[in-house]
């Protein structure tokens, strides 16, 4: 049977020019009806995934076992704080600390039996020792910016109403006195500084649309005749502006990483960072062989095998 048609405006005009009508309540509540709810499964049937069915239980006591199991001790002390729930939590903590003691002793004693993992070697600990690391970077530091200032000047960009510019000035002429840097102004409005320093500028031709600055002051390190490397667009103090100097010229490789490391106060290390190839699966779940991989890498062979200090167990 077919559905009865609306009927027509002019025949059904007393209904007026309405373009919704509220819906009788029976109607409604057939279309707002939801659909039945499927009740869930109890816990107890629900899927357990593969992994969760084929992981063991870690042993007890292991580092895994505390991380999956002491916060059930510790909130079941606090919500039953019965004398030996709360024991049982605390001989669980002596545990860790003991646990955690014996590794801290053994590493230090294996720290202290190799150079390469002994940060004392690369630069000293000791405070008397760190002085004397910071003075020798002091003088090392010197060498390397004199001998940077022969290679490379310091291309500046600056504004004439610009006030950080005016304070960034009289550290370049400190730089430009003390290590012989040749500093290469250029003023973007083409007016000069107030306090007189760099009146030979030149004005700016639109170099600094080429390098890209965009703020003032900015520095650039440059090497004739066409290296140029950004410093800063901002203001730097002159300990912030002669590291990265120095970091500048040993990327260029204007400076070797021995002259760059002794301007930190740091001994040369042989880098332990070996190809991806080298360390195979195998390599990897053998601690002795992986061991071995890294100091052949490093062009470093212990002259005893690695040994382990004898400790107690628990």
């Amino acid at each position: 049977m077919l559905p009865t048609p609306e009927p027509s405006f002019f025949i059904d005009k007393e209904r007026g020019w309405f373009w919704r009508e509220i819906e009788p309540e029976s109607k409604k509540q057939e279309n707002t009806k939801s659909p039945p709810k499927t009740k869930a499964p109890p816990p107890d049937l629900l899927p357990v995934t593969s992994t969760d069915a084929t992981k063991p239980e870690p042993a007890p006591l292991t580092a895994e076992w505390f991380r999956k199991n002491i916060e059930h001790y510790r909130d079941k002390a606090i919500d039953d704080p019965s004398p030996k729930n709360v024991a049982a939590y605390y001989y669980l903590q002596r545990v860790m600390m003991y646990k955690a003691q014996r590794f801290t002793d053994v590493a230090r004693h294996v720290i202290m039996s190799d150079p390469l993992l002994d940060e004392n070697q690369r630069r000293p600990i000791a405070t008397f020792a760190a002085n004397e690391a910071n003075h020798q970077a002091g003088l090392a530091s010197e060498q390397a910016l004199g001998s940077i200032a022969r290679q490379a000047g310091i291309l500046f960009f600056f504004r004439s109403d610009c006030p950080y510019c005016h304070i960034q000035a009289p550290l370049l002429s400190l730089l430009e006195k003390r290590f012989g840097f040749k500093v290469y102004a250029v003023s973007l409005d083409g007016k000069p500084m107030p306090s007189g320093l760099y009146a030979d500028f030149h004005s700016d031709q639109g170099q600094a649309h080429l390098l890209g600055v965009v703020s003032t002051p900015a520095l650039f390190l440059m090497k004739p005749p066409t290296e140029i490397v950004q410093l800063s667009q901002g203001t730097l103090s002159l300990d912030d502006l002669s590291g990265r100097i120095l970091l500048a010229a040993k990327e260029s490789g204007w400076i070797d990483d021995a002259m760059f490391e002794a301007s930190r106060g740091q001994r040369p290390t042989p880098a332990i960072l070996p190809p991806p190839s080298a360390m195979t699966a195998e390599v990897m779940s053998n601690p002795v062989e992986m061991i071995d991989v890294l100091q052949r890498q490093a062009g470093y062979l212990a002259s005893e095998p690695l040994q382990t200090p004898v400790l107690r167990s628990p």
